[in-house]
């Protein structure tokens, strides 16, 4: 049985003197976020492959059992034909390697373009990834979402022991929050509005829960989440949740009450958060 909790970053200066001590410094964030949570949701490698000092760094700044769950390079997936670009996957395969074990499951999202008709380039491109690693994909084109359609992605996805990517948006809909309206609006406006469609493949679940700021409007949805990583888990799914927050200092404190309640369930380890030594703890939330 495997679960991972973690946030969608690990560098955010708001968490200094709530997540992290006061005082922490920049270059500390990915050592003390390690020491808190057990995977990142890391989108930093959307935009750019890192050079190899930097690999080196989040290795050195990482327990071993840390997960980075990179996405896929936007020069892969948003820029020319998919299949055209397994070479250079391979080559940020490569770039990455020296991570090890701390490399989780990689995702694959697709751009809002990337219809049905593109499904040839996407099997070419699932047959090409090396089995060493774990891969998910995430889907944006409503063409995707029509009963027959879902099911040949589901298919193609099991055929290659590819995990399924989802994106849980509901929580932005619960109502605004005061002094948080414009960054509950603003991911309105960003965040893909697709429906959940919450089944497995491969074996594998990412899951990417755009959370409300207020704790409390979440618990529902966290309730209906909680029984399905439950039946998950016991048909030994591997699943990696995400807790996202339009107001990211919220991040952190939702993702621990989320696993706290899941803990009350399931047999699983404490997040390292709850580990740390009490002077440490008094800064935090």
């Amino acid at each position: 049985m495997k679960f991972t909790m973690g946030c969608a970053v690990w560098s955010h200066k708001e968490w200094v003197g709530n997540l992290f001590p006061s005082g922490s410094k920049a270059s500390d964030f990915l050592r003390l976020y390690g020491q808190r949570f057990q995977n990142v949701e890391g989108n930093t490698t959307f935009y750019a492959t890192p050079p190899p000092e930097t690999v080196q760094k989040w290795r050195n700044d990482t327990p071993e059992s840390f997960q980075f769950c990179f996405k896929i390079p936007q020069l892969i997936s948003h820029q020319g034909e998919l299949a055209d670009n397994i070479g250079a996957t391979q080559e940020f395969l490569t770039r990455v390697a020296p991570l090890e074990s701390r490399l989780g499951p990689f995702f694959l999202q697709l751009p809002p373009h990337f219809a049905l008709r593109h499904i040839d380039q996407l099997a070419k491109w699932l047959a090409a990834w090396p089995s060493d690693y774990r891969i998910s994909v995430e889907v944006r084109h409503p063409d995707w979402y029509k009963p027959d359609n879902e099911r040949r992605l589901m298919a193609l996805l099991d055929s290659y022991g590819a995990g399924h990517c989802m994106m849980d948006v509901r929580p932005l809909d619960l109502g605004d929050l005061p002094g948080a309206e414009a960054d509950l609006a603003k991911a309105r406006d960003h965040k893909p509005q697709v429906p959940l469609r919450p089944f497995v493949t491969g074996k594998l679940a990412l899951v990417r829960y755009i959370s409300h700021p207020d704790s409390v409007r979440n618990q529902a949805l966290w309730d209906e989440w909680q029984v399905r990583i439950r039946e998950w888990l016991a048909d030994d799914v591997e699943v990696h949740f995400f807790m996202h927050c339009p107001v990211e200092t919220t991040s952190p404190e939702n993702a621990r009450i989320f696993y706290r309640q899941l803990c009350q369930h399931v047999a699983l380890p404490p997040l390292p958060w709850d580990g740390l030594a009490l002077p440490e703890q008094a800064s935090l939330f």
